[in-house]
């Protein structure tokens, strides 16, 4: 993906998040493992990222904020440490693709129409990523996880919601 584009994508996706929906965007170190974190009311990211990484977090993590601010459940999920057992495994990737699925939403509100399938791609990496590692414990690199032309999502209306402070993920939590 263009370089230009996609960080012009960042900025406008950006705006929006904190302007019309009120979750403020902070750039940060963020103690590996993770490279953005989430508290609800806030959307944190390392400023070490790829525009690439960047632009799939700010979408990404604004759908776990929409769940965190509009299902209760939604912040247990998004707290799990391995291993997780297989039957939650279900609704973990539930939660995973309606939260792509949210901003893939975001996305197309912003006029963005030209790159479906490779948050697609993205969002398929990244469960599979999650996935295994909540089976196994095991932290494998991400892009052996990528494949190329997954299901298009599809994207899900942004519900109302209030941004509602609650804890980052990482707190409390030793990896």
């Amino acid at each position: 993906m263009n370089a230009n584009r996609t960080l012009d994508y960042c900025m406008r996706i950006q705006n929006r998040i904190e302007r019309y929906y009120g979750v403020k965007v902070v750039t940060r170190d963020i103690p590996a493992p993770l490279i953005g974190d989430l508290n609800g009311e806030e959307i944190h990211i390392d400023p070490r990222v790829t525009p690439e990484q960047r632009l799939f977090l700010l979408a990404h993590l604004f759908g776990h904020t929409v769940q965190w601010n509009t299902d209760p459940h939604a912040f247990d999920l998004g707290r799990l440490q391995p291993p997780v057992s297989e039957e939650r495994l279900p609704g973990v990737a539930a939660y995973e693709r309606e939260a792509a699925s949210y901003g893939l939403d975001l996305i197309h509100r912003m006029g963005i129409g030209d790159i479906d399938q490779w948050f697609t791609d993205y969002g398929a990496c990244d469960m599979a990523y999650l996935l295994h590692f909540y089976r196994t414990g095991e932290k494998r690199e991400f892009s052996t996880f990528w494949r190329d032309g997954t299901p298009l999502l599809l994207a899900k209306t942004v519900p109302h919601f209030t941004p509602t402070k609650k804890t980052f993920r990482m707190e409390g939590v030793v990896i």
